[in-house]
């Protein structure tokens, strides 16, 4: 179980290394960068708490991934393996657990120690006969894929937006539907083979807009029901529910654009990293989109022939 360990953090240190800094040098501005930003967020909004839930949530569902773990419990025995992935999502957990403490958020800190013990336990995907139907249809693969995966956290939302309907509870309202978003936002994390590209035969700017178009009409069917909901019920916070409905297709069409000018490799370290910075600075999105447009032509136009 050490190696396993051993062997992630030397990924890790390569990853840096090509990142062009010393591994020990770009791990220790990795924590000054995690604690200024959280620093920032908190002193920035009143949503923080939720916000940091879900940041903490969106790297946890990439350790639950069904492939990944059935290939740790092809190398490693019943007793190693849920041990291993407890202390992957304690490592994860903890960081995002002791600011919440120290900002006195103890409920949202209770509550993602929660998640962290139970997605240990948890995979999400399914390689039974049993198909769950989308209504993904017509555009397949990202979305299809994906909410057959974590349906179960899309059911879990709509539960807590009910919930938060039902008791008044705004915040809870609120973070249901980033928690549905985020989760969308997961989707564009993997890679597909070259060919789900190339068999749209679009050049690259006509393929973007195709794919920012589905994105947002797909994430749309998810995410509406939940904030019509809340406008319905509370009206009077209709303009900061349609604010963050709006933020949410910024941040989704980001995403896609990130996920293009990486193919048809995975998103790299040195935009995973831009990435996190938006989430904490969305003014910076104003950079960010037109940067990762620019790379995601370039990367495309030698695939799109």
């Amino acid at each position: 179980m050490l190696q396993y360990f051993k062997l992630q953090h030397t990924l890790i240190s390569r990853h840096i290394n090509e990142f062009g800094l010393h591994p020990v040098i770009g791990q220790i501005l990795g924590i000054l960068a995690f604690i200024g930003l959280s620093f920032f967020l908190f002193y920035k909004t009143g949503f923080a708490q939720y916000i940091y839930v879900l940041m903490a949530i969106s790297a946890l569902l990439n350790l639950s991934e069904r492939n990944r773990n059935d290939f740790l419990k092809t190398c490693f025995n019943q007793h190693d393996y849920p041990k291993i992935r407890l202390a992957e999502n304690m490592a994860i957990s903890l960081p995002f657990i002791a600011f919440l403490v120290f900002n006195h958020c103890y409920l949202a800190a209770g509550a993602l120690a929660v998640a962290g013990i139970s997605l240990a336990m948890v995979n999400f995907g399914f390689s039974g006969g049993f198909t769950i139907p989308t209504p993904f249809f017509k555009w397949p693969h990202e979305f299809t894929v994906g909410f057959r995966k974590t349906f179960i956290l899309h059911l879990a939302a709509y539960i807590l937006a009910a919930i938060g309907i039902g008791v008044a509870n705004f915040n809870l309202g609120i973070f249901s539907l980033l928690l549905v978003f985020v989760v969308c936002l997961s989707y564009y994390s993997e890679v597909e083979a070259e060919y789900y590209a190339w068999v749209h035969r679009l050049k690259p700017k006509p393929f973007l807009r195709h794919k920012i178009k589905i994105a947002l009409i797909y994430a749309s069917l998810l995410t509406l029901p939940i904030a019509v909901a809340l406008c319905i019920f509370q009206p009077d916070k209709a303009a900061i529910i349609l604010a963050l409905q709006g933020l949410g297709y910024i941040y989704l069409s980001m995403f896609v654009l990130a996920k293009y000018a990486a193919f048809p490799h995975p998103i790299s370290l040195p935009q995973g990293i831009i990435l996190a910075v938006c989430f904490a600075m969305p003014p910076l999105l104003l950079l960010a989109i037109p940067m990762f447009y620019r790379q995601s032509i370039r990367k495309l136009q030698q695939i799109l022939a």
